[in-house]
Parts: C-alpha cells; sequence; structure tokens
C-alpha cells in the first residue's frame, strides 16, 4: 500500500460540510473590525515608508495557483563560484504602523489560519492580497536578501537591504515542475533544478531531519462537495523550501553575531529517542547503518512500502518541541533547530506570520550597521508566547478540520471493510493503534488484535460522527 505516490486518492463528501463552528470553539476570527480595515486602505493610500532603490531584476514567484498573498519572489543566477540568489520579501512593516489597528489586531491572530473553505488572514486583504502582495507587474517595496552560495551549497555572503522590485511571472509549482522537466524553465529560476538538490543534500549532511510524508488535503471538488486526498511534494517545492530554510539560516547568522534577535528553535532528540527509533527500523526492516544520522536514514524511504509509512510516522516524534527564542545582549544558550540541522530564524513570511516582519526588521538594522528600529527590537520579547499560542491555534484548526472531514467521508460507510497500514502502535496496549486508509486518505485509531507496527490489515468502520469529529475502526476478522 504505497502513501506516498496518492496524489489523487480521494473520496467525496456531503457538500453541506461546514467549518463556521470548529472556527468559532477554536476563536479563530471571521472577519475584521471597521478600524482595521480602514488602516489598511489608508497605509496603501499612503504608499510605503522608508525611502529606496530600484533593484532591475526579473523577479518571480512560485505559489499555489489561487494564492494572492505572495510574500516571496526569487532570482536565481549562476556565478562563477557559485550562485547568488535574491530573495525579494515583502516590505509589510512598509505598511503597517506601531500601535495602529492592522498592528494591534496581527498582534492579537499572530499567523493566517487555513481552513479548507476559507482563510483567515494576518492582515486585510487591502494589504495582504495588494497592497503589499508581490503581484506580478506591480512595482513592490521588499525586504531583499542577497545570498551568495559556493559549488557545495555553503552560504558565503548575506546581504540585506530594502529595493522597490517588481515580478515579471507569477508561476505555479505543478507548471514550474513540468517546465524542469521538459527544459523550458524561466531563466529567472533555471539554476533552481541545480542549486537545489545541492541545497538538500548539504541539509542531509548536517544533520537536518525532512521527513517525506504526504500531505493530508481538504479541497472542495467543483460541484461544491468536499475531497481527501494525500498529495506527495513535488521536487521544485523542496527545492523552494531550501531557498526559504537558506534564508532563514542567513538569518540566523546574522542576528547572533549580533547577539539580537528571534531564533525559531528544536532540540535535538535526545539519545534515548533515536536508539527507540532505531529499534523500530529494525523491526521494520529498515536498514540504519553504523553511524547513519537519523536524517540520513530517512533520505532513503518514501514511504512506499507500509514499513517505510510506519517507520516515518515513527519519526515524526524527533520533531517534537519546537519554540521561538528571543535574546539581546548575548547569542542565547540554545541555538539549533534540528530539523534544519542549523540556527535558524523565520523571516520570509511576513504576510503570514506575526514574526517575521520584526525580524526582518532586526536583521536590517544589524546589517546597516546603525540602530535597530526600537518598534522591533523593543518587543522581540513579546513574540515567543504570541507565535506559541497562534501556532497551537493553527495546529488545532488544522486537525479539527481533518477529524471532520475524515468522519464525513466514513459516516455513510459503518459496516464497511477497508485495508489500513499501521502507522503507530499505543504505548500501552497492542490492541490501540493508528491506521492509515490509503485509498480514503483517512487517518485513525484502531482497536482490535494484530495491530503491529507496519502491518497491513483490514478494518471495519464503526462510528463516524461528524459533530463530534471522532472515527473509530475495528480490526475485521
Amino acid at each position: 500500500m504505497d502513501l506516498s505516490a496518492a496524489p489523487n486518492r480521494r473520496l467525496r463528501t456531503a457538500a453541506s460540510l461546514s467549518f463556521d463552528a470548529i472556527r468559532t470553539e477554536l476563536g479563530v476570527p471571521q472577519s475584521f473590525p471597521t478600524s482595521v480595515l480602514d488602516d489598511a486602505r489608508d497605509s496603501v493610500d499612503r504608499g510605503p515608508q522608508h525611502a529606496r532603490t530600484r533593484l532591475d531584476l526579473p523577479f518571480v514567484t512560485i505559489d499555489p495557483p489561487e494564492s494572492l498573498d505572495l510574500d516571496q519572489a526569487l532570482h536565481i543566477e549562476r556565478a562563477r563560484d557559485g550562485y547568488v540568489v535574491h530573495y525579494a520579501i515583502a516590505d509589510v512593516a512598509a505598511f503597517v504602523r506601531t500601535g495602529g489597528p492592522m498592528d494591534d489586531e496581527a498582534w492579537e491572530r499572530g499567523v493566517t489560519f487555513y481552513s479548507p473553505d476559507t482563510k483567515t488572514p494576518l492582515y486585510p486583504p487591502q494589504l495582504s492580497e495588494d497592497g503589499a502582495s508581490l503581484l506580478q507587474d506591480k512595482d513592490r517595496p521588499a525586504v531583499v536578501w542577497a545570498l551568495h552560495v559556493d559549488e557545495t551549497g555553503n552560504l558565503t555572503t548575506v546581504e540585506v537591504t530594502r529595493h522597490q522590485v517588481r515580478s515579471v511571472a507569477k508561476l505555479n509549482y505543478a507548471q514550474v515542475q513540468a517546465d524542469i522537466d521538459h527544459g523550458a524553465v524561466h531563466s529567472s529560476i533555471a539554476a533552481l533544478a541545480e542549486l537545489g538538490p545541492i541545497l538538500v543534500d548539504q541539509a542531509r549532511e548536517r544533520g537536518a531531519l525532512e521527513l517525506p510524508i504526504p500531505d493530508q488535503e481538504v479541497m472542495r471538488a467543483q460541484d461544491g462537495s468536499w475531497q481527501l486526498s494525500f498529495r506527495s511534494q513535488l521536487p521544485v517545492e523542496r527545492w523552494n523550501a531550501q531557498i526559504s530554510l537558506l534564508t532563514g539560516r542567513a538569518a540566523a547568522r546574522l542576528l547572533l553575531d549580533a547577539g539580537v534577535g528571534l531564533l525559531r528553535t528544536l532540540p535535538a532528540a535526545d539519545h534515548r529517542a533515536v536508539e527507540q527509533l532505531r529499534r523500530v527500523a529494525a523491526a521494520l526492516g529498515i536498514d540504519w547503518a553504523p553511524g547513519a544520522s537519523p536524517g540520513e536514514i530517512l533520505s532513503t524511504v518514501d514511504g512506499g512500502r507500509p514499513q517505510e509509512a510506519a517507520f516515518i510516522d515513527e519519526a515524526a516524534g524527533l520533531l517534537r518541541g519546537s519554540g521561538y527564542t528571543a535574546f539581546d545582549g548575548s547569542p542565547p544558550e540554545r541555538t539549533e533547530h534540528a530539523g534544519v540541522g542549523a540556527p535558524y530564524a523565520h523571516v520570509t513570511a511576513p504576510l503570514r506570520r506575526l514574526a517575521d516582519r520584526y525580524v526582518n526588521e532586526v536583521c536590517l538594522g544589524v546589517q546597516d550597521g546603525g540602530e535597530i528600529a526600537l518598534w522591533a527590537r523593543s518587543r522581540l520579547a513579546d513574540l515567543p508566547a504570541a507565535m506559541t499560542s497562534a501556532d497551537r491555534r493553527d495546529n488545532q484548526l488544522q486537525r479539527a478540520c481533518l477529524d471532520a472531514t475524515e468522519a464525513a467521508v466514513l459516516s455513510g460507510r459503518i459496516g464497511e471493510v477497508f485495508a489500513g497500514v499501521v502507522v503507530e502502535v499505543g504505548d500501552r496496549s497492542r490492541n490501540d493503534a493508528t491506521v492509515v486508509l490509503s485509498d480514503l486518505a483517512v487517518r485513525a485509531r484502531c482497536t482490535g488484535p494484530g495491530l503491529s507496527l507496519g502491518a497491513t490489515v483490514r478494518v471495519k468502520v464503526i462510528e463516524a460522527d461528524v459533530e463530534a469529529r471522532t472515527v473509530r475502526l475495528a480490526v475485521s476478522r
């Protein structure tokens, strides 16, 4: 049973499935106050703050086709000794007044919240999908990161400055992947197919952890019904993500050298967790060479076999415990992000994440060698709590929407039997496990005998309660 190669495995649900109650339950805002909308309109009408020069590079954006909140625009060129990456990031600070209605509301929200039927943006659409978004053929203010990378993927020099930029093309992942496969990719990112794999390999060498887990997605079909699917990442998505991680690593370097900033941190897995994963690998028949890191082993599996799917699911436990670390005066004791394999800071999504606006501003001050803007520096210590709360609520929203859709998918199929893969076994009882029904893109708890990790089992749907967002499966004999 292949969990990784299932981009089109979907089952439709009732069109009436609603996520409004979930958003209300979790306190996700449904709209913006009038004062915030007025502030956004006025800020766009006034135009961006800060003087800036035009950077005449043909930037392009790569995002899902429907996206209008475009945070990043990219230009990569081959250099004699490697690559030069210019990464333009929407300059949200050019529009948001400290202490103004938009600023206050952004602190309440923390992030953009995504539901299957809508999104609740961090900033009003007048700003996030228009005035500050790096839309095609529009001049926009941006924080531009110039990153020089050598042939092996090592970051050699970093510059960050404010400019006016223009995107010349709005691209999407499937389109870019097809263009790369056919040798016809846009000239502004032609080097991505070279640099991306180099950065992926270098991440593995750093000990970074990348979990090749297919995304479980809820989407609406043309007829209005809802669909569940597993979707595997395209190579270009991994490469583009590496450019974002490269920028975040560059930002962390600047911040640590200056002794001020905000890092995204994740402690390294302790020895016992790694040894437990090693035992799981042995039980599942996955070879773990002596001296190999968990990241190196994960790079050899893709979830195509049930045993690999179970191993990847177990490995996800190594990535728990992420947080934010603010510091001012000296670097913090803990700086590493184990998933990245290096110190890392959030800077590439300021339209969708509160912290990025502040970290970019600190980096600009550090790069300039002058004073860091007081509005940014003075609130660094407040960001960890705000971001942790926002991330927690966003995770709860994502999980609740998936749970409701899974229950809806199975609500009319009580008593039916399906094939599944055991991806997690309960600590207290082998009669309690998590099973993935690959063909339905459903992940649910299951009870019964024979639930060993990585096993393929036949399970019966016992309960599917949409209102309670619960699904119960049992081993079928």
